[in-house]
């Protein structure tokens, strides 16, 4: 697979992503039951797409999916307890861990250019979501930036395994959130159609089949790629609700996500 058509897959997990917010808050369960039976679909799908393939343990790979769990879990509670805009914009400093640390994991240094687009990028979302940012939900936002950190060591580790089957990780991850989440599913969980249909859609289209693009493109790409293609993720979603519900955009979020794709799209021709 060419590195052209790597970043397509990874554009495209952003773009299934971005379902996850609106989708989260629509949802009137425990965030921990949210994630639990989220990661169950998902694995579930991941392992039917790779059932051919058998499954293989080592350190790195219960490492990443400790890492997994922690990404997605925490992303909910997230979600639940501060603004989607400080919950994605949180998030979304993982760039910045990547760029750091990836030299020293995997030996791929960030140039001038790199380190521009990140600051391109975190300002962009910044103006993107400047309505929404607040500093209410202390709790939510911690979970945010522990979650772009899990974010950053979950990418570093599932490009290390380039070589071998960086989806396994996210399997187990899927498997281990579904753990974590058992206790509040058996005892706090009211079934209704409209709940249950959101949660398959977000194990599916949201989780699931993203994450094996994702896992596919990483091993063509560096991680730092990996982690900026996608960010087409937070300010997708409330240019759809804009086009499809006509809810109004304000002129910074306007000027906010041109500096994202713009940054995106120029990083993507420098770094050919």
């Amino acid at each position: 697979m060419k590195r052209n058509k790597a970043i397509l897959l990874l554009i495209l997990a952003g773009i299934l992503w971005s379902m996850g917010g609106v989708l989260i808050k629509s949802i009137p369960w425990p965030p921990l039951a949210i994630s639990g039976l989220r990661g169950g679909i998902a694995a579930l799908v991941i392992y039917l797409f790779n059932r051919k393939n058998k499954l293989t343990l080592s350190t790195s790979k219960i490492v990443a999916a400790c890492c997994y769990a922690l990404v997605v879990t925490l992303f909910v509670m997230a979600n639940k307890l501060t603004t989607a805009g400080n919950a994605i914009l949180l998030q979304y400093t993982a760039p910045v861990y990547v760029a750091l640390f990836g030299y020293m994991f995997l030996g791929e240094r960030s140039t001038l250019v790199d380190w521009a687009t990140i600051a391109i990028l975190l300002t962009g979302l910044a103006l993107f979501f400047i309505d929404d940012l607040t500093l209410d939900g202390f709790t939510g936002n911690i979970f945010a930036v522990f979650s772009g950190m899990s974010f950053a060591a979950l990418t570093l580790l599932l490009r290390k395994q380039k070589d071998d089957s960086p989806s396994d990780s996210v399997l187990l991850g899927n498997i281990l959130t579904l753990i974590i989440g058992l206790p509040v599913i058996a005892t706090d969980l009211s079934l209704e159609l409209k709940p249950v249909i959101l949660v398959l859609v977000l194990g599916i289209f949201q989780l699931g089949i993203p994450y094996i693009l994702y896992t596919t493109a990483i091993k063509y790409v560096t991680a730092l790629d990996a982690i900026i293609f996608p960010i087409i993720e937070p300010i997708l979603n409330p240019i759809l609700v804009f086009f499809i519900l006509g809810e109004t955009l304000g002129s910074w979020s306007i000027f906010g996500g041109a500096m994202v794709l713009g940054g995106v799209i120029l990083r993507g021709l420098l770094k050919k």
